[in-house]
């Protein structure tokens, strides 16, 4: 089983893995229908690994977790699915 630490580096990686490659082909999401629900889909992914980040950044620090671990990894999907499409936003 994998350790705070351990998790929250992978997750941190997959997190900018994700990001990158969604900007990267946000022109191509935006090309088709089907393509902007795979945007969306990225988008969800972006909000599961970020959560996973914070969640474990907080337990590695000692701090208490709290709503605004969600609310944070919320705005930071929202906000990479507003740069691709704006139908992604509402799919994720």
């Amino acid at each position: 089983m994998a350790g705070p630490g351990s998790s929250m580096l992978y997750s941190f990686l997959l997190l900018t893995v994700i990001l990158s490659l969604q900007e990267v082909y946000r022109g191509k999401l935006a090309s088709s229908e089907l393509f902007t629900i795979l945007g969306g889909f990225t988008s969800s992914l972006l909000f599961l690994v970020s959560l996973t980040f914070i969640g474990n950044f907080q337990e590695a620090s000692g701090m208490k977790t709290s709503w605004g671990a969600v609310i944070l990894a919320e705005a930071i999907a929202l906000i990479a699915a507003s740069t691709v499409h704006r139908v992604c936003i509402t799919t994720w």
